[in-house]
């Protein structure tokens, strides 16, 4: 029962372009099927958090905070675990900056993309019942999952400040963990795919290629359940074109976090994560915390 006690499903508030920016550890641990797990959250953000990294934006402060929910479940996927989960962000933004070397400043607050994402493990994290996972023991983990975030959060084509981004994203990734002792080290490998918004400021059309990320994690299980992680993350590419005419702001980011996951009982626990960019070419550079909370019950839990 330590090892599911402290299996707790990680949310983050992020902007909407600072999505290869999120930091999740324990994305392929095993769970026993039929588990669901409901969270909440509370995020704040501040710094250059810019939803879309494109706009030519300078001296930007943007003070960003608001309430995650999600919703996920366990499942046996052909006889190996897997995950579906469904995320649900509202925020709220503020702040100023120069454009095109005139002063803006704006407030708005609105729901942002809502995320999905399947995730199935490969390799080491058989599909068990309640009463079989307390004899399971990780060794090695090799997982993929695909994410989707659908456009329909709050999106103004005249504004420069957006909480949604009014396109669809695509988020293929390989991830695997190696267990050593109460150690557990972690390497996942993502790539973003972006569809074409085409009411960009004013109706233009604007593109993004792909976007590669990296991210490693050192996680520390204690017998109680509590768990510890020192997170890294280093993303590059996402270069933009608006009419067809390329821009210069090909990412090249990296940041760091922590995370600690504390359970309150058998079905209550509690999360701390936080982050600050290491360095940023363009795009997002900011820090960020969050407060999550989060409830599990099923497979006769």
């Amino acid at each position: 029962m330590r090892g599911m006690r402290a299996a707790v499903f990680l949310l983050l508030l992020g902007a909407a372009a600072a999505h290869a920016q999120d930091l999740e550890p324990r994305l392929y641990t095993n769970l026993p099927r039929g588990l669901n797990f409901l969270v909440a959250g509370y995020g704040y953000s501040d710094g250059n958090v810019l939803f879309d990294p494109s706009v030519p934006l300078e001296n930007g402060n943007v003070r960003i905070h608001g309430p995650v929910f999600g919703y996920a479940r366990s499942l046996d996927l052909w006889g190996m675990s897997g995950k579906f989960d469904a995320v649900l962000p509202y925020g709220c933004a503020s702040g100023s900056a120069e454009y095109l070397g005139e002063f803006r400043e704006r407030d708005i607050c609105g729901a942002g993309d809502p995320r999905f994402r399947i995730s199935a493990n490969l390799y080491g994290a058989p599909s068990l019942t309640l009463e079989e996972f307390p004899r399971y023991r990780q060794d090695l983990i090799v997982g993929a999952s695909l994410q989707v975030s659908a456009p329909l959060g709050q999106y103004d084509g005249e504004r420069l400040l957006n909480i949604g981004t009014n396109r669809w994203f695509f988020k293929p990734e390989i991830g695997i963990g190696k267990a050593l002792g109460p150690v557990t080290l972690e390497l996942n490998a993502a790539a973003f795919f972006y569809t074409r918004n085409s009411d960009f400021l004013g109706g233009h059309k604007k593109e993004q290629e792909p976007l590669y990320s990296l991210q490693g994690h050192i996680v520390y299980a204690f017998r109680s359940g509590i768990w510890v992680a020192v997170d890294g993350t280093y993303y590059r590419g996402g270069r933009t074109s608006v009419d067809g005419v390329k821009g210069d702001d090909l990412q090249e980011n990296s940041r760091l976090g922590a995370t600690l996951a504390v359970p309150l009982n058998r079905y209550h626990s509690v999360k701390l994560h936080g982050s600050s960019g290491v360095s940023a070419r363009t795009g997002s550079d900011f820090d960020t915390i969050a407060l999550i909370w989060q409830y599990r019950w099923g497979a006769g839990f």
